[in-house]
């Protein structure tokens, strides 16, 4: 199967062709895709070089006349090196972009510390009025693409991965989905985490619903999941432990409620290792979580 980023390219070349207020800014990394892209659309493909800070200003100056640019890269060098590019030149001129990033968390081991950004949606949760997509699936990703560059002016980001879920989920980039109903707790799966959750609480009994829209974060799911399922939480989330606690406090402000937050560790890795040896070494694989799940909730098995 092919990856979310695989399917990247060929998404927004077709939108290139079919909205004439779509352009692609790159900074090198992802420019092969665009070869003719490129050809057809010369002024709407525009490769900025290495040079991370100004493919962010760029990509906002071409939103201030009207069109909307679609900015990538990989995520520590879209999000963490340019972020005052992302605070002033699209959040303090409030204009808007797509920012689609690749390399999520640890992605690729093999390029060290430098290439890995965890905290990347916690950070871009600190400025306002950002929508967050985090697929599960590349038929998500390519979904989720085209609602985020039909979103008018908005400020969006695609979280792009090479973890994947198994099979593909009927997402409307604003809702949880409801993947099994339980009594005893709800557990929240954000993006590629999903498959490893549903493994995990097999034969628990949890409600889970799947996140692939993480902001604006759907208060009123997770409120309608605790009038049958109680009011523990477990938030599951491919990037730092504990973005969403708060966002799930706010939602359940007015009702006594525990929440635990699972995700990558702040302590970091100093060695490669591969993708599911982080997985487990961050307690993110089947085994891991099923233990601290059923440790928070006390969540028994079903009859």
């Amino acid at each position: 199967m092919d990856t979310m980023r695989d399917r990247f390219a060929p998404v927004v070349s077709r939108l290139l062709d079919e909205d004439p207020r779509v352009v692609v800014v790159l900074a090198e990394i992802g420019q092969d895709g665009f070869t003719e892209a490129r050809r057809r659309h010369p002024d709407r493909v525009i490769n900025v070089g290495i040079r991370e800070q100004l493919l962010v200003g760029a990509g906002a100056g071409l939103a201030l006349t009207g069109l909307r640019p679609v900015v990538h890269t990989f995520a520590s060098f879209l999000v963490e090196r340019p972020f005052e590019q992302v605070k002033l030149d699209l959040g303090h001129q409030d204009v808007g972009a797509v920012l689609v990033s690749a390399a999520a968390s640890f992605d690729w081991p093999a390029g060290g510390y430098t290439h890995m950004s965890p905290g990347d949606v916690a950070l871009l949760d600190t400025l306002d009025g950002w929508t967050m997509h985090v697929p599960g699936h590349p038929d998500e990703a390519q979904a989720l693409l085209r609602h985020a560059v039909a979103a008018g002016d908005d400020k969006v980001y695609v979280r792009l991965s090479v973890q994947s879920n198994a099979r593909r989920r009927a997402v409307d980039g604003e809702r949880f989905l409801t993947v099994r109903e339980g009594r005893a707790g709800v557990v929240v799966a954000v993006g590629p985490l999903l498959d490893p959750v549903l493994e995990a609480t097999e034969g628990l009994d949890v409600t889970v619903l799947y996140a692939t829209t993480v902001r604006p974060f759907d208060a009123v799911a997770l409120r309608r999941a605790t009038e049958t399922a109680g009011t523990d939480v477990v938030l599951v989330e491919p990037y730092l432990a504990g973005t969403s606690t708060g966002a799930a406090n706010d939602a359940l402000r007015d009702v006594p409620h525990r929440v635990l937050g699972l995700g990558v560790g702040r302590r970091e890795l100093r060695r490669y290792g591969s993708v599911d040896e982080h997985m487990v070494a961050h307690g993110l694989d089947a085994g891991s979580l099923r233990q601290r799940i059923a440790e928070f909730a006390g969540a028994p098995a079903r009859a």
